[in-house]
């Protein structure tokens, strides 16, 4: 009850600011200038998904359908004049997209060429058949080859480009010259390094009982891992605090004029 009413006090006191400044007018006039406008949609927008602070209320629901509805129009609306209309009908029938949309696309394409990319516009329309009553079999034979393929062709990628860059920046030497001489920052570095994946691989090693040299090595294996996840968790928090303080930023200098 304390943290509501605290919140409704901000409110109210936000409110009663944006009232005396509009009537002073410190604030543009959203009904003379769109611009103004588009602010204060915008503020208004931020302040309903804020009010989930004080409790699942209709305004946060207009809010979330509003962004939920507007991210999927946008996505498909850029899906379709950078995917379906240059990529698919640009190579499978380009005399369309020339003649409807005025598009400068090469007609001279090869049959085989059409006929490859036939095979999309098949599956694109096996998974629309899952809103007929029998067309769910359909559906899932194409959602099943496009997963495939998908999670094909991402493993080599993500194998190379995580799994092995990893391998390959661990492979480094403990003692590191530079211009001649010993390197101490680097070296020390690289000894923390090794030290502690080394230590992290130890306590997953679950063939032997933990004691001794393993039952160290695993127990610093959990500090470690214990650090990473937080700085990962610290980085991820700072990632959403500075989003917080763009918005915060957006109400008080673009909207209220304060700063």
């Amino acid at each position: 009850m304390t943290r509501r009413l605290a919140i409704a006090i901000v409110s109210l006191s936000l409110l009663l600011l944006v009232l005396i400044r509009a009537s002073t007018g410190a604030m543009a006039n959203p009904f003379n200038d769109p611009r103004a406008l588009g602010s204060w949609t915008a503020a208004f927008l931020t302040l309903c998904m804020l009010s989930f602070l004080y409790g699942d209320n209709p305004f946060f629901r207009f809010a979330e359908h509003v962004f939920v509805g507007v991210s999927a129009a946008y996505w498909m609306i850029m899906a379709f004049w950078r995917a379906i209309v240059p990529n698919l009908l640009g190579n499978l029938a380009p005399e369309i997209p020339a003649a409807l949309f005025g598009m400068d696309l090469p007609l001279d394409v090869p049959l085989g060429r059409r006929l490859v990319y036939a095979v999309p516009l098949v599956l694109g329309l096996l998974l629309l058949a899952r809103f007929l009553p029998r067309g769910r079999t359909l559906s899932t034979w194409a959602l099943a080859f496009t997963v495939g393929t998908t999670a094909g062709l991402r493993l080599v990628s993500y194998l190379v480009s995580d799994f092995m860059a990893q391998i390959s920046n661990s492979l480094q030497p403990l003692v590191v010259m530079r211009d001649g001489g010993f390197a101490a920052g680097p070296t020390i570095s690289a000894v923390i390094l090794t030290g502690g994946l080394i230590c992290s691989l130890a306590y997953f090693y679950f063939s032997r009982e933990r004691q001794g040299a393993l039952g160290v090595a695993s127990r610093i294996g959990i500090w470690v891992l214990m650090v990473t996840f937080g700085a990962g968790f610290g980085f991820t928090v700072m990632g959403r605090v500075a989003l917080l303080v763009g918005r915060v930023e957006f109400l008080l200098r673009d909207w209220l004029g304060l700063i």
